[in-house]
């Protein structure tokens, strides 16, 4: 029970996260002066209310009715988003179904509206963990629930462990396609294990750490590149192994990695949302759920007990030898006593790995069907321990819908897992295919594949913009996160995503027509628009051209590398490659042509909503108070006041069991403690009270 209430507690505050973070960057990306206008998304078609919803799922259709545009009503989407999640991580009677159904809901409505900007894996991640946490969530607080039995878990039903499942399921599909994915790319970086030499300095947003990461020895970034495709490839298996031993060290290995990733690089809560699902690993027993667990002193155990734990101990023992044994030989692993480092390359070639896969990837997907079965046969022997045929009933429907509900997920599931191995994918039952088809559009499955091919191997490719008045003299427009001045230090954002800084970074792969919003973000810094400008400088005086637009616009790409040691307060260095994007002002042809290539003109100008409205004004007020803080201070901000509230709900605490009804009344004496043996021998020699009578006897003796 535990972890599953750890998982809904993460899951509330990633939603936190990423809601507030969104809701800072609103105005600048959709509002009607950004660079993509979300009111260009919503355009009716002439069909029915209900057919228009389930084609797009969003609950901005209804922004109109209040009197808001959809920019607005995006706004209060996140707003509300952003409350709902906070109570659900601070209060558990709101760790309901209904409010992390209301939390995925007001997420998809965002995504269906967020365009380019909300094209990410961990927002697909999000949508996907949102709803499993719509079926873990209790219907009742566990406080409320009758006792059960002797021999079970207090007040646990049957069908509690299924959802929960689900969320191991997602974390080995993730992990073992993110580790795939790297070797099936055929990047030399990953098959000569050299990634890391590279990775450090090229990442969209590196952290202070990445610097020192990035100037350790070579032979230490290919032994890191072997330790990754362990921890990605070999491990994820060991999710499902029955022996808890090994699914708690697969729990500790995907944490070191997670932490790791958190320390050299800025991933917003991608990292989070991982660490989240690997709660899902763990046990009330390891949490130490269960007092005195830790204490109690070991009993004589029968023969074939002692027997099974000998057989598990050397199964343990064995999968340990096997990962050793396979990493040492598969990535030929020789140690250098004489110069104390460790040499590290690919023994096995892109076919053999293909042969591998193809023969592997069906066994996996019978590995989860297993292990589903073994939920599903536990779940239905818990369900014959229920006592009294209206529970056995209740029980009954709940299972029958849960399971349903688990199995059609996992069979969903299946369709984006198999997408790395389409030999697998078309073997798959077509009524997988079908029941895919007919909700990818609501994002419930998604195919993952983190960190496919590295970019930069000759040098982090980065765009400059820059502004002039007269078209000779130009001023660089810096951005606050991404980097650009060489003398200022990767900044710690996490776990805010700028997602202008993001799309930059992809934006310098290629040509710029492969991002047509950079038109648009061109066309706005001519205009002026400061809600675009606050995208990239949130303190406008900071923004070189605050006083009046610049003329003339026009972007270089460089290449970056990280300075050298030796080099006194410098971060980077950098190489001028080439032009990115031509000088343009406004009205010139260039930039129109370019502006009606890609659909980015103002055709009709936005509706006219009320602004006196309540609504339209409490929006109007909250940006106006919280514009002044950086994202990443605002985020920050919400952190302290969760821990703040956390200390006053461990203090208040003992307030509250003193009140309860069994404590002593204020007026009354209390008599001495007796002695801990006495009290502990009285207990053991007193028999079992009545059920019926138990608590007034024992407020009358307590008394």
């Amino acid at each position: 029970r535990l972890p599953r209430r750890l998982f809904l507690q993460g899951v509330a505050a990633v939603f936190m996260f990423a809601f507030a973070s969104l809701y800072t960057q609103i105005p600048g990306l959709y509002g009607p002066e950004g660079i993509l206008p979300a009111r260009k998304t919503l355009r009716p078609q002439g069909k029915s209310r209900w057919q228009q919803l389930w084609e797009t799922p969003t609950l901005l259709w209804e922004a109109p009715r209040l009197g808001l545009d959809t920019a607005q009503g995006l706004e209060l989407l996140s707003l509300l988003g952003t409350l709902l999640a906070l109570g659900a991580l601070l209060l558990s009677p709101l760790r309901h179904p209904v409010v992390y159904l209301l939390l995925w809901a007001a997420y998809l409505s965002a995504c269906q509206v967020g365009q380019v900007f909300l094209y990410f894996q961990w927002d697909s991640l999000l949508l996907e963990t949102g709803f499993l946490a719509v079926l873990v969530a209790p219907l009742r607080p566990a406080s409320h629930r009758k006792q059960a039995p002797q021999g079970g878990r207090a007040g646990a039903l049957p069908h509690e462990d299924l959802p929960f499942w689900l969320v191991r399921w997602l974390l080995f599909r993730l992990m073992f396609a993110s580790g795939v994915v790297k070797l099936t790319s055929r990047c030399p970086a990953w098959w000569g294990l050299t990634a890391l030499t590279y990775h450090y300095e090229t990442q969209c947003l590196p952290t202070p750490a990445a610097w020192f990461a990035h100037h350790l020895p070579v032979w230490l970034h290919k032994l890191s590149v072997v330790a990754t495709f362990l921890i990605e490839i070999a491990v994820p298996p060991l999710f499902f192994a029955p022996i808890r031993r090994l699914r708690l060290a697969a729990f500790y290995s995907q944490v070191l990695l997670q932490v790791l990733i958190i320390i050299t690089g800025n991933y917003n809560f991608f990292n989070l949302m991982t660490l989240v699902l690997t709660t899902a690993l763990l046990d009330d027993q390891h949490l130490a759920a269960e007092p005195g667990h830790g204490s109690r002193k070991k009993m004589a155990t029968s023969w074939p007990k002692a027997l099974l734990a000998t057989l598990s101990l050397l199964l343990e023992l064995a999968v340990y030898g096997l990962l050793a044994y396979g990493t040492v030989h598969y990535f030929g692993l020789e140690v250098d006593w004489q110069q104390c480092t460790i040499h590290s390359r690919t023994t096995f070639t892109f076919h053999q790995f293909s042969q591998w896969l193809k023969t592997l990837t069906l066994p996996t997907v019978w590995l989860g069907v297993a292990s589903l079965a073994w939920e599903l046969l536990s779940a239905l022997w818990r369900w014959t321990q229920v006592r009294g045929w209206l529970r056995k009933f209740s029980a009954a429907v709940k299972l029958s819908l849960v399971s349903t509900a688990t199995v059609a997920l996992f069979l969903i599931s299946l369709v984006p897992y198999s997408y790395m191995e389409p030999g697998t994918h078309g073997r798959l039952w077509t009524g997988a295919h079908r029941l895919f088809g007919a909700v990818e559009h609501l994002q419930l499955a998604n195919s993952y594949g983190l960190f496919r091919r590295m970019t930069g191997l000759g040098g982090r490719p980065e765009v400059v913009l820059e502004g002039s008045y007269d078209g000779h003299h130009w001023t660089e427009i810096e951005f606050m996160y991404k980097p650009g001045n060489l003398s200022r230090p990767p900044p710690v954002v996490v776990p805010h995503q700028p997602r202008l800084d993001w799309q930059m970074w992809f934006a310098a792969l290629g040509p710029h027509t492969h991002s047509p919003w950079f038109t648009s973000l061109v066309l706005r810094l001519l205009q002026g628009k400061e809600p675009v400008i606050r995208l990239i400088q949130s303190q406008v005086a900071s923004y070189p051209f605050y006083k009046q637009p610049p003329t003339y616009v026009r972007a270089q790409r460089y290449k970056y590398w990280f300075s050298q040691p030796g080099e006194q307060g410098q971060w980077w260095r950098r190489q001028w490659v080439e032009e990115f994007f031509p000088p343009v002002s406004l009205g010139d042809p260039t930039l129109e042509t370019l502006l009606r290539q890609f659909g980015l003109q103002d055709k009709s100008p936005a509706r006219a909503r009320s602004a006196n409205s309540t609504l339209a004004q409490a929006l109007h007020w909250t940006r106006t108070q919280l514009s002044p803080l950086e994202a990443p201070a605002l985020l920050w901000g919400l952190l302290v006041a969760i821990g703040a509230v956390r200390v006053v709900q461990a203090l208040l605490a003992p307030w509250s069991l003193r009140s309860s009804p069994l404590a002593p009344a204020s007026g009354e004496k209390r008599r001495p403690a007796p002695h801990k043996d006495s009290g502990a021998a009285s207990e053991q020699a007193t028999p079992a009270p009545n059920p019926c009578t138990s608590s007034s006897r024992t407020a009358r003796r307590k008394k």
